[in-house]
C-alpha cells in the first residue's frame, strides 16, 4: 500500500493566470506613459512592493524605487489592476507580498526618422543615369 505525498510546502504563492508572458502583456496594454513624463523623455524602472489577499487582489501596493513625472502613480494603479489565482490554505487567510518591476520606455516616434525618396531616370541613348536624392526631415 503507497502512501501519498505530502506536498513540500505548506503555502502555495498565488500566481498570475498565463505565466510572466500574460502579466507582462497586460502591463504593456493598461500601461499609460504619463504627459509630464512624455514632455521631459523621463524613461526607466519603478520598483514596488505590492500585497496580495487570499482572494488574489491587490490590497495596496507601496513604491521602493521611483522616477517621479507621474510614472510612480501609474505604476501603482497598473498594479492595482492585477488578479493573482490564489490556492485554498488550510483555511488560513493569508496575505503575501511581492515585488515587481514596470518599465517605462518612450515610444518611438515615427517622426523622428529621416524619410527617404529617390527617382531614377535613364536615357537610352547617352547611357546616361540620374538619380535624385530628397531627404524629409
Amino acid at each position: 500500500m503507497k502512501k501519498n505525498k505530502e506536498e513540500k510546502h505548506f503555502l502555495k504563492m498565488p500566481h498570475y493566470k498565463g505565466g510572466k508572458e500574460a502579466l507582462q502583456m497586460f502591463i504593456r496594454k493598461n500601461l499609460n506613459y504619463p504627459v509630464e513624463a512624455l514632455k521631459e523623455r523621463i524613461e526607466g524602472t519603478v520598483f514596488l512592493k505590492y500585497t496580495i489577499d487570499y482572494k488574489g487582489n491587490v490590497l495596496k501596493a507601496k513604491v521602493l524605487r521611483g522616477l517621479g513625472y507621474g510614472c510612480d502613480e501609474e505604476a501603482i494603479r497598473i498594479v492595482k489592476l492585477l488578479k493573482f489565482e490564489t490556492f485554498k490554505t488550510r483555511k488560513v487567510k493569508i496575505r503575501y507580498h511581492k515585488e515587481i518591476k514596470i518599465h517605462f520606455k518612450l515610444p518611438k516616434n515615427k517622426t523622428d526618422r529621416i524619410k527617404v525618396s529617390y527617382n531614377y531616370t535613364s536615357s537610352q541613348h547617352a547611357n546616361n543615369y540620374t538619380y535624385t536624392v530628397k531627404l524629409n526631415e
